[in-house]
């Protein structure tokens, strides 16, 4: 399908669909797609269309490039992320692109509203502007080609730009300032009140951005929430390091730094068997897959081969053979926990030996992703202590 692209070209535009794609962050799909891609390419006119992101390319190689890299990314599930690539019609932003008349007015109107020494930009009721309308010029920024025009002006004339005012601008919908967070990053205040945002996902579109300031107010998705601090929850949610919505103080935000290597405490040491029980559970620990599963690292999260640590227990006579070992006690206070635990319960596991009515309790501590088993003595027993013999189950 030959259409005229933006320069006066024959080309041709194909239309990229993810499905799903609202889920995800834009700025690590993107990016993933982009080092995924044999051949680099600049997305024009990305928006969401229901559950579907949806973006546009031109030229035939980059679109064949980019179908090749259906399926092979995956996501925090391990789902595979299709990519649909069909040919197209020139996008909306291009087709209606401003004249380069009106963007030079558009200019000039913003640099009337820009502020140098607050690094401000004041856009509210830009529509109704009057160097703006005195040019016959209808900048509605609920339309993409109106705000790339906008954020593209933004980039190139204010890249230290602090501040941005949005307010009063009827817009719906935030398709095209999603844009903002690779045009213009810096923005700190973000100002959207007195617009007609229903929905709080729309602001999901700008996750990315660092805001540490942001006014909602007389928008529709305010009055969504049960109560105030559920708003709260629900904005900070896109936002961590808000500080202030709404011109309301909130509470800093809580940062882990998950990445800065730290040194776990070191377990008490309270064997007291023989030898030769500390080598049968090595033996026992060799011989199974655990070992496997924790020879690279104790944290089950970072297991290069997560099936390893569900295979224990799937392997009758790896469970089976803790039942030769002596009932153990343990140093409670030696146990390290390396994940958190959603939930507490108990059970008992009978002995293997049908005329045997001892057993052992286990502590089950019950993560999002995993299980780990703390096998201790049953009430009553008593016998030498030995190390705490971790078991995982999926």
């Amino acid at each position: 399908m030959g259409e005229n692209t933006q320069d006066g070209n024959p080309g041709k535009w194909f239309k990229i669909n993810i499905p799903y794609g609202r889920k995800y962050d834009k700025t690590w799909l993107m990016n993933s797609i982009q080092s995924h891609c044999s051949v680099p390419f600049t997305p024009v006119d990305f928006h969401y269309v229901k559950n579907q992101a949806r973006f546009f390319v031109q030229d035939v190689g980059t679109a064949s490039a980019l179908k090749d890299v259906s399926c092979k990314i995956y996501d925090e599930e391990n789902r595979k992320i299709s990519i649909f690539v069909n040919p197209s019609s020139v996008p909306y932003s291009v087709r209606y692109k401003l004249e380069p008349e009106e963007m030079e007015q558009l200019k000039l109107t913003m640099n009337k509203r820009y502020d140098v020494s607050q690094q401000a930009l004041d856009l509210q009721c830009l529509r109704f502007d009057p160097d703006l309308v005195g040019h016959d010029i209808d900048i509605i920024l609920n339309r993409r080609n109106c705000m790339a025009a906008t954020l593209q002006i933004i980039e190139e004339n204010y890249p230290e730009l602090l501040s941005l005012n949005l307010s009063n601008n009827k817009l719906y919908g935030l398709d095209g300032l999603s844009d903002i967070i690779e045009m213009a990053p810096t923005v700190k205040n973000l100002n959207l009140s007195k617009n007609e945002l229903n929905l709080v996902w729309e602001l999901n579109k700008m996750k990315g951005l660092e805001l540490e300031e942001l006014w909602l107010e007389g928008n529709p998705l305010c009055d969504t929430f049960p109560d105030e601090s559920t708003y709260i929850s629900a904005i900070k949610n896109c936002f961590p390091k808000l500080l202030r919505l709404d011109g309301q103080e909130l509470s800093p935000p809580v940062i882990t730094d998950t990445d800065t290597p730290c040194l776990l405490k070191p377990c008490k040491e309270s064997y007291k068997g023989s030898d030769a029980l500390k080598s049968l559970v090595l033996q026992f620990l060799q011989q199974s897959s655990l070992w496997e599963c924790f020879k690279e690292s104790r944290n089950m999260k970072k297991s290069k081969d997560p099936s390893l640590c569900v295979q224990p227990l799937k392997h009758t006579k790896h469970v089976g053979s803790l039942c030769v070992l002596p009932k153990t006690q343990h140093d409670l206070s030696s146990f390290l926990v390396d994940m958190w635990f959603q939930t507490v319960s108990t059970f008992f596991l009978p002995r293997a030996a049908p005329e045997s009515h001892g057993g052992y309790c286990c502590l089950l501590l019950k993560w999002r992703e995993s299980l780990r088993v703390l096998f201790v003595p049953s009430p009553g027993h008593s016998s030498p202590s030995l190390p705490a013999i971790p078991v995982y189950a999926s």
